[in-house]
């Protein structure tokens, strides 16, 4: 049973590390959060799940990670500079500030009801920064609103280092910024955030076709991370409401705590992009004007090397907030049970891959020392098996030891204990069923590779 309210994953995240305010003891950044001990792994098994899905498992995609900052003309050709923005209105009577377009009535505020609002302007998403030694406003930056352009920048690269035909596909997990306006529901609407992306380019008229393939296996994909076929939808964009760029796009959506809303997208963006870059026509400067182009430097066309055929591929987008799909995760996982007696617990249902914890290892005596020292042997031999962390727990209390890696979502305990001392064998238990067997001390490794791979 997902969590009733984002409050019940904001306090879990919090009391066990998952996921922290950013600069907490300042008072915080709005829409900026830090990850703690378990939620960088949890980030990171979820980041190593995409990429292994993405470019291991296929023999069609390549991978690469682009510096954060770019040449600025990269922003203006791809019409960034121009239309990346959201409609403000501020309301005059207390002063919130609001997106025009995600306001439940757009005639009153928001927060206190007045019908007192500014007309709405251009608010601009992009956030700047400055480059060189002088902040005079004529040298400057954005940060990467996106990974994409990053990889249409690259497009050519790629092509002629791995000698790729198409149909192909590039994918990027990088960081984004973006100035929101009202960031709200704690990880899903954040000023930075990771993003996992892919652009699958080929050849037009073959678009429509890979656009449906794509929205498939990217379903599938979230299943396999955990998320039930209910609590997903594809939505579809409506006609009138498309990116300039979309022939077609839609969104998977999810049933976070907050209601359906976009967890990735999928976008048909036809030839734009390497279109915008290879078309540029206007005069640009390159190191305080030593140079001046018409044109730009690269063509950014494919030739076909069998039928000779020379066109702009057109690129299958499909684009995941990776902090979203961390939420996402989390609430499919979350699960209270009612044990009975008046007894229950939290438990963090998290697929074997995602978990944070794969294991920990318990001594149940923490003053005897021939025990510890047995479980910190044991926690080191599993560690060495590169599998994922394994935690040494010695708080002296075998029940709440249990209880706590419920709510990480530790798939198993192994507990050293007087018995083993006496026998060679330890005990083992299972997260979800809460069962517990015995083993041989020696059949560790194995038992837990075999739980893990299997």
């Amino acid at each position: 049973m997902p969590a009733k309210s984002m409050e019940d994953l904001v306090s879990l995240c919090k009391r066990r590390g998952f996921i922290f305010q950013g600069s907490e003891i300042y008072g915080g950044v709005k829409g900026i959060y830090d990850f703690g001990p378990l939620g960088i792994e949890l980030k990171k098994n979820l980041r190593d799940a995409w990429w292994g899905a993405m470019v291991y498992e296929r023999d069609d995609v390549e991978g690469i990670e682009c510096a954060l900052l770019y040449n600025r003309l990269v922003w203006k050709y791809s019409g960034h500079e121009d239309t990346f923005s959201d409609p403000l209105v501020e309301c005059k009577k207390c002063h919130t500030r609001m997106r025009q377009d995600k306001m439940k009535d757009q005639s009153k505020c928001d927060n206190c009801g007045s019908t007192d609002l500014t007309e709405p302007r251009k608010f601009m998403l992009m956030m700047k920064t400055n480059i060189g030694p002088v902040d005079d406003g004529s040298s400057f930056a954005y940060l990467p609103a996106e990974t994409a352009q990053g990889t249409f920048i690259n497009y050519k690269n790629v092509v002629d280092s791995t000698s790729r035909k198409i149909p192909f596909g590039i994918a990027q997990m990088n960081q984004s910024f973006r100035n929101e306006i009202t960031p709200r529901n704690f990880l899903f609407r954040t000023r930075q955030f990771e993003q996992a992306e892919m652009q699958f380019f080929v050849e037009p008229g073959t678009d429509e076709q890979w656009y449906d393939k794509w929205k498939e296996a990217r379903k599938e994909w979230w299943k396999e991370q955990g998320l039930s076929e209910e609590n997903m939808r594809f939505e579809p964009h409506p006609e009138n409401d498309l990116a300039h760029y979309a022939k077609a796009a839609g969104d998977i959506e999810y049933k976070f705590p907050h209601g359906f809303d976009e967890l990735e997208g999928i976008h048909n963006r036809q030839d734009f992009d390497l279109g915008s870059h290879t078309k540029a026509q206007a005069d640009f400067d390159i190191q305080a004007n030593v140079m001046k182009n018409t044109d730009s430097n690269m063509k950014l066309n494919y030739l076909d090397p069998q039928t000779n055929k020379s066109y702009i591929p057109f690129v299958i987008e499909v684009a995941a907030g990776l902090n979203r799909g961390i939420i996402a995760v989390l609430n499919e996982a979350y699960t209270e049970e009612d044990l009975g007696d008046g007894k229950s617990r939290l438990v963090l249902k998290l697929k074997k891959h995602l978990s944070p914890i794969k294991a920990a290892v318990i001594p149940l005596a923490r003053n005897n020392e021939e025990i510890v020292e047995k479980a910190k042997a044991m926690k080191t031999r599993l560690q060495k098996l590169g599998l994922g962390r394994i935690l040494f727990e010695n708080s002296g209390n075998i029940g709440k030891a249990y209880r706590r890696h419920d709510e990480v979502g530790t798939p198993l305990c192994f507990t050293v204990d007087f018995d083993t001392l006496e026998d060679g064998t330890i005990t083992v238990r299972d997260r979800d069923t809460m069962e517990q067997i015995r083993i041989k001390e020696d059949e560790v490794e194995q038992y837990l590779i075999n739980y893990l791979k299997g």
